[in-house]
């Protein structure tokens, strides 16, 4: 069973998924209570129970969309999410209900081209910039985009053109552009290098390394 789940999160990070319009948050956000994962309304109400060990965004799954039982297609759509529960993953509707349960057999091949993000982090002196360059002049700023500052830096995938880009700064996380504007402040213990950005316009974020929680690009928690 670990090996499928294994296959659904393959799929969950090479699917592009439906790329959400900018500023558009889900109408449901997973959420740990107690240790046991459900949904939340953008007001915090609880809309589906926690019971799960893991909740995924409502989102495609490109290995489904791409099933060769027909019969199982539909569960591939962004109408649905992936949970798991006593070891067994399955899809759930909007309502909460299980809809799907999956099977290595339905697991299509997903066959979306991987593109590389056009910026990267570079390091000097041991600290890290960002480039968007194959060659950089050390001996300048002018081929940087930001200078190298910061313990560490971490391109989101989503936007190429304007990512947004995980820092380390006096040991604490936060959220800069590669304008180095300051998106999200930095007074996270951890920021996770997860796909909630590039599908739900969330980060998933702690501070104390333990209790994650979602903030959007405006720190509002969720």
């Amino acid at each position: 069973m670990k090996k499928l789940l294994s296959l659904i999160l393959i799929s969950y990070s090479a699917s592009a998924f439906s790329q959400m319009k900018e500023d558009l948050l889900p109408s449901l956000i997973p959420q740990k209570i107690d240790q046991k994962a459900g949904y939340i309304n953008q007001d915090g109400k609880v809309i589906i129970t926690p019971e799960y060990h893991i909740a995924m965004f409502f989102s495609e799954d490109c290995n489904l969309l791409n099933s060769p039982n027909k019969n199982a297609r539909i569960f591939g759509s962004a109408n649905y999410a992936t949970v798991e529960k006593n070891n067994i993953s399955y899809r759930i509707n909007k309502k909460g209900k299980r809809v799907y349960q999956y099977k290595k057999s339905d697991l299509g091949i997903c066959s979306q081209p991987y593109e590389m993000s056009k910026y990267k982090a570079f390091i000097l002196n041991g600290m890290y910039g960002l480039v968007s360059k194959e060659n950089v002049d050390v001996g300048g700023y002018k081929d940087f985009d930001i200078y190298p500052q910061y313990q560490m830096l971490y391109v989101l995938e989503s936007d190429r053109e304007n990512p947004m880009i995980i820092a380390v700064m006096n040991n604490k996380f936060g959220i800069v552009d590669k304008q180095n504007k300051i998106i999200v402040p930095f007074i996270y213990n951890d920021i996770k290098t997860n796909l909630s950005w590039k599908t739900a316009h969330l980060f998933e974020v702690s501070k104390d390394g333990k209790n994650y929680f979602y903030v959007d690009k405006n720190n509002k928690v969720y």
